[in-house]
């Protein structure tokens, strides 16, 4: 346990360094936004396209870890709306849009800004390849269907008579999607890899600085993001709408990946013992932070979706790092 330790301890506290230098307004809240794109568009790129062009394709990307993850990216999305949608007028629960966007963050990890980082730290570069499947997963189909499902038609209504309906959301979202950069550092990366293309060796010091300016900087970024969310939230949400989804988050989503893995492989698919256990522990990430400013931006009820971000961030150390120690990671 205290090499898990040595490797989580360091990673959670970066987040919370980003959330105190927020809340105690060292960094202002109008530099946020600026970090994030630092991160989004320059640092995690660059250190994405560096794992992909450092391994095999087939290492990269294998479509049995990719198959498995993406079913239970599904199961988890309806297994939420089920669970939270409201069931007549004075039922508890929740509407539509905001299940949607409770599934989002219920089943979408914390991959990309914390997840790739910490799982290699914890397994070293071989981990880059299961965790980037989850990746191409997370943002082409769970965010597109969450967003399809926030946003359904109403037969009459003049939303179902033009096309911006569920079917331009899916569009939307795809397109949001294409033009993340992430997807793209992968591809660039394998077509580096396949090719034997190197760049130059300035821009690929360039590159090489970019990409360990990642994990720190994206670290820090989560926490302040969280101080944001919190800050923009326009609702108060009592514990029972939001603390269930934090735990399905953290409980359920790697009990489902863990458990259909192995029924894959008592049913005689190939599946790796390693491969397994990173996507077990990237399904046992925290949700997205940034899943807050798509809520925002839809009109769901963002205070309720960062508050469980929030509560899945805080109760993630201690249990991604009993999960990591229980399934015999070492750093």
């Amino acid at each position: 346990m205290q090499a898990i330790l040595s490797v989580t301890v360091p990673f959670f506290a970066l987040v919370l360094c980003g959330y105190l230098a927020a809340w105690r307004g060292v960094l202002p809240e109008a530099a946020i936004p600026g970090l994030n794109i630092y991160v989004l568009f320059f640092a995690l790129p660059c250190l994405l396209f560096r794992f992909g062009s450092s391994m095999p394709f087939a290492q990269l990307i294998d479509p049995v870890l990719i198959a498995i993850y993406a079913l239970c990216a599904l199961l988890m999305v309806f297994f939420t709306v089920a669970a939270t949608l409201r069931r007549g007028d004075a039922g508890r629960g929740v509407d539509m849009k905001n299940a949607a966007f409770g599934a989002l963050v219920a089943t979408f990890p914390n991959t990309g800004f914390m997840g790739v980082p910490l799982l290699v730290a914890l397994f070293g570069e071989r981990a880059a390849g299961p965790v980037i499947g989850t990746v191409l997963i997370d943002l082409i189909l769970t965010s597109t269907l969450c967003i399809a499902i926030a946003q359904p038609r109403v037969p009459g209504s003049a939303a179902s008579a033009e096309p911006a309906g569920a079917l331009a959301s899916v569009t939307r979202s795809l397109r949001a999607a294409m033009t993340n950069p992430l997807p793209w550092a992968i591809a660039i990366g394998a077509l580096s890899a396949a090719s034997g293309l190197q760049f130059p060796a300035p821009i690929a010091q360039v590159i090489k600085m970019l990409a360990d300016s990642a994990t720190p900087v994206a670290l820090f970024t989560i926490g302040s993001v969280l101080w944001r969310a919190g800050q923009h939230a326009h609702t108060r949400t009592p514990v029972r709408d939001y603390l269930p989804v934090a735990l399905f988050k953290l409980a359920i989503h790697p009990a489902l990946v863990l458990s259909l893995g192995l029924l894959a492989r008592a049913a005689g698919a190939p599946v790796p013992a390693f491969g397994l256990t990173v996507l077990v522990l990237a399904a046992a990430l925290p949700s997205a932070s940034n899943v807050s400013l798509l809520a925002e931006r839809y009109g769901a009820d963002n205070g309720r979706i960062a508050r469980i971000i929030m509560a899945s961030t805080v109760l993630a150390f201690a249990s991604f790092s009993l999960l990591a120690w229980t399934l015999g990671a070492s750093a």
